[in-house]
């Protein structure tokens, strides 16, 4: 199973900006071969994803982030990282990073979760 790492998140006023990143190791498949994923889920709501990037960098991103957020990756270092920009109070959460090999959700690995506040 993937080991996934977070670190980054932290206390921050609105309008500020965070950079988190997802050190990745003990991969079966190459690095390039998984997409990489974050969610974030805020207390007593659904976790939901925020931003998906495939192995050639093709990147997807939740309404509520996009021109906010930039999800991108270290092939070389296997390193993912969300750039947070802008940030609002509605932000705040924990934030996961996931793996999946082969792009398969069903083989999907899970972060600890690193936790973004984002105060008014």
């Amino acid at each position: 199973q993937v080991q996934l790492v977070e670190s980054g998140g932290g206390s921050v006023q609105a309008g500020g900006s965070l950079r988190l990143s997802c050190e990745a190791s003990n991969l079966k498949y190459s690095y390039a071969g998984h997409c990489m994923l974050w969610f974030r889920q805020a207390p007593g709501e659904e976790r939901e994803l925020v931003a998906r990037i495939t192995g050639i960098h093709k990147t997807t991103y939740a309404d509520s982030v996009k021109g906010r957020f930039t999800i991108s990756r270290n092939n070389s270092t296997s390193t993912a990282y969300l750039d947070m920009n802008d940030l609002k109070p509605e932000d705040t959460g924990m934030y996961y990073c996931a793996a999946d090999p082969l792009c398969a959700p069903s083989l999907r690995s899970w972060g600890q979760g690193t936790q973004v506040t984002v105060s008014s």
